[in-house]
C-alpha cells in the first residue's frame, strides 16, 4: 500500500510522493497523521545547514493524529483514540535512559532526522509507525493542531525543570522565539511573579507581554542591562533563561544575574560561545544546560488542556501537504512574521 509524504529529495526540494505505508511492528502503532507542525530544525535541515536532513528524508516531528492499527503486544491504547508522539524514541536500556534522563539515550533516534549515524522518516506524510512507549493521549478539549505544538512545550518545561524556581524569583527569558516564549507562558502558569523578556524584535515582545512577562526589554539597545538592574532592584535577575544560543545572548545571560544567581542554556545556535568568566566566577554564577525534553509531554497536554497557556496564539496558519514547498520558503525566507505553520495531510 501506498501514502503521500512530504519528501525532501534534495537540499531545497521538497515533493509530495507516493511511498510506502508504514507497517506497525512489535509494540508499535500506526498513527493517521493529522497536524505536523514545521519546527525551526526542519527549516535549517531543508537547507542542509544542519547536517541531520540528508536526503532523502521525510522530515517531521511535531505531530499528533489518530491510531489506525495496533502492532503486536501494544495495550493500554485502541484503533481511533487521538494521540500526539515523542519527538524522539529512546532505547529504555542504556544507563542514561535508567536514571530517566531519555533525553541524553545513547541510542536515540529523532523522528524525521537523518544524519550519518541513522535514517528515521518523521510525520510530514499521511501515517507514521510510532513505539507505543513515547505515546500521549490527547484530552478531548485539545485539538491535533494544539498537539502538534506539545513538543516545544514540553521542551520549555524541560528546561524550566533544571534549576530551582519560587514564586519571588525575578526571573529573566533571552529570546522570544518559540521555546522562549513558551518559557515566559509556563513561568507565569507556575506563579512566577516578575518574568522579564528581552529580544530584538518588537512585535515577539508584544507577544511575549501576551504571554505574561511582565516586562519586556529591547535587547538590541545599550542600556539592557541598566534595565534588567532596575526592574531587579539593582541586584539582577535570579536566573536566565538563554533561548537563542549566540555568543551575544549567552554573554548577557551570565552578566544580567545577581550574585549566586543560575543562567540555563538552551539555545545553540551557535557551536561556541564565551562567557564572562570573572564575572561569573566574582559572583558565584551556576550554569546549567537543557537539552531537549525528557517526559514532560504529559504537563505540557494538561497546560493546553486547562487554558493556562494558549498555544494557538503561536499558531501562524495551517497549510495542506501539496503546500509543503511553499510553506517551508515563507518560513525560510523570513519576511514575514511567522511563527509556527501547521501541515495537515
Amino acid at each position: 500500500m501506498k501514502m503521500n509524504a512530504l519528501v525532501l529529495t534534495e537540499y531545497g526540494i521538497l515533493e509530495v510522493k507516493e511511498v510506502e505505508k508504514p507497517t506497525p511492528g512489535k509494540g508499535e502503532v500506526l498513527v493517521a497523521i493529522k497536524a505536523c507542525a514545521i519546527c525551526g530544525s526542519d527549516i535549517h535541515g531543508m537547507d542542509g545547514s544542519s547536517g541531520r536532513r540528508i536526503p532523502p528524508i521525510i522530515m517531521g516531528h511535531e505531530a499528533a493524529g489518530v491510531i489506525e492499527k495496533l502492532g503486536e503486544g501494544v495495550t493500554g491504547f485502541y484503533a481511533g483514540q487521538r494521540v500526539t508522539f515523542d519527538s524522539t524514541a529512546y532505547c529504555r536500556s542504556c544507563e542514561y535512559c535508567k536514571r530517566g534522563d531519555i533525553n541524553l539515550c545513547d541510542n536515540r533516534r529523532v523522528f524525521g532526522v537523518s544524519c550519518d549515524e541513522y535514517r528515521k522518516h518523521g510525520a510530514f506524510a499521511e501515517y507514521a509507525v510510532v513505539s507505543d512507549y513515547i505515546l500521549y493521549p490527547i484530552p478531548d478539549n485539545v485539538s491535533f493542531e494544539q498537539a502538534a505544538v506539545v513538543e516545544p512545550l514540553a521542551i520549555a518545561l524541560h528546561g524550566i525543570s533544571r534549576v530551582s524556581i519560587t514564586s519571588s524569583n525575578n526571573v529573566l527569558v533571552i529570546g522570544a522565539g518559540m521555546i522562549g516564549l513558551l518559557i515566559v507562558a509556563a513561568l507565569k502558569a507556575k506563579g512566577v511573579k516578575t518574568v522579564i523578556a528581552g529580544d530584538i524584535n518588537e512585535n515577539r515582545l508584544k507577544t511575549a507581554k501576551h504571554f505574561g512577562a511582565d516586562h519586556v526589554i529591547n535587547t538590541s539597545c545599550d542600556d539592557t542591562e541598566q534595565r534588567i538592574l532596575t526592574l531587579t532592584g539593582g541586584k539582577g535577575a535570579d536566573i536566565a533563561f538563554e533561548a537563542v544560543g549566540k555568543p551575544e545572548t549567552v554573554k548577557l545571560s551570565v552578566s544580567a544575574l545577581r550574585k549566586g544567581g543560575s543562567a540555563v542554556l538552551i539555545g545553540n545556535i551557535s557551536e561556541t560561545a564565551e562567557i564572562p568568566l570573572r564575572d561569573a566566577v566574582l559572583k558565584q554564577i551556576s550554569i546549567f544546560c537543557s537539552c531537549a525534553s525528557a517526559g514532560e509531554y504529559s504537563e505540557s497536554l494538561a497546560l493546553i488542556s486547562q487554558k493556562k497557556i494558549d498555544v494557538d496564539a503561536l499558531v501562524s496558519g495551517t497549510a495542506p501537504l501539496s503546500e509543503g514547498q511553499s510553506t517551508f520558503n515563507r518560513l525560510y525566507d523570513g519576511g514575514e512574521e511567522l511563527m509556527k505553520i501547521i501541515l495537515i495531510p
